[in-house]
């Protein structure tokens, strides 16, 4: 066993433990995730199979405050986590997406498939990791010389519900769904506020006008997204209708 330092993140310890596997066959697991034995047993034979893809991305199944959340887009979550030693790596960027080598594959969305990752299990949890999370964001922004405007204390949290809640259909996870896509919004605005905070507050003189012409780009938005979820149940309907009468 072997010990790495805290980062706050987990990417610099996975390529630490990366160079310390010894093995062909690599799986990545953080410590709030499981592999269920069906899946385990589907991981051994590719690693036997000689036409296996060289890394694999795997569904996960975020149980989230005491429910497994199926849309917001915490499903399928895919992630590359098993591969062969040498055709994955990660950055040393916070949520970075791993660079891969050769040839990659899909396993189906499917339960059977996931890995179990116990993620929030309490606002508490959730809030703590949010600071961490967009201290580190907040950070690389600004050393990328990421122009802040003011408006994105309006259009980046409104853009980061809307599609959750609406495009990524948070609505059918319930009051679970529309407390995660708050949440979720919430994060992108303290994020932002971090990056303003970085810019040592810079003042700047704003107009109720100016506000309320941002939040109408996010109510046009609105609308849109209420315009298609209609169009869904009103085509749902029309579909229950059809095969309730067996027409074509």
């Amino acid at each position: 066993m072997y010990e790495h330092k805290r980062e706050g993140y987990v990417e610099p310890a996975r390529n630490f433990a990366i160079g310390k596997a010894k093995g062909p066959w690599i799986l990545i697991l953080d410590a709030d995730e499981e592999v269920p034995r069906i899946l385990a047993d589907n991981l051994r034979k590719i690693s036997t199979d000689s036409k296996s893809a060289d890394y694999y991305r795997l569904p996960r199944k975020n149980i989230i405050f005491g429910k497994w959340i199926k849309h917001s887009r915490w499903w399928p979550d895919y992630n590359i986590r098993f591969f062969l030693k040498g055709s994955v790596s990660w950055t040393e960027v916070i949520h970075s997406i791993p660079m891969t080598k050769g040839k990659g594959a899909d396993l189906e969305a499917d339960e059977k498939n996931a890995i179990i990752h116990h993620h929030y299990t309490s606002v508490n949890q959730y809030v703590e990791r949010l600071n961490r999370y967009t201290t580190e964001h907040a950070r690389l922004l600004v050393k990328d010389r990421y122009n802040f405007e003011w408006s994105d204390l309006i259009k980046k949290p409104a853009n980061e519900f809307l599609s959750r809640y609406f495009q990524g259909e948070g609505y059918k996870d319930g009051l679970h769904g529309l407390a995660l896509s708050g949440l979720q919004a919430f994060s992108e605005l303290v994020l932002y506020i971090k990056v303003w905070e970085k810019k040592k507050f810079e003042a700047h003189e704003l107009g109720v006008d100016e506000a309320l012409d941002a939040m109408k780009e996010s109510e046009g938005d609105l609308h849109y997204w209420q315009a298609e979820i209609l169009l869904k149940e009103v085509g749902g309907l029309k579909n229950r209708i059809k095969r309730k009468l067996k027409l074509p």
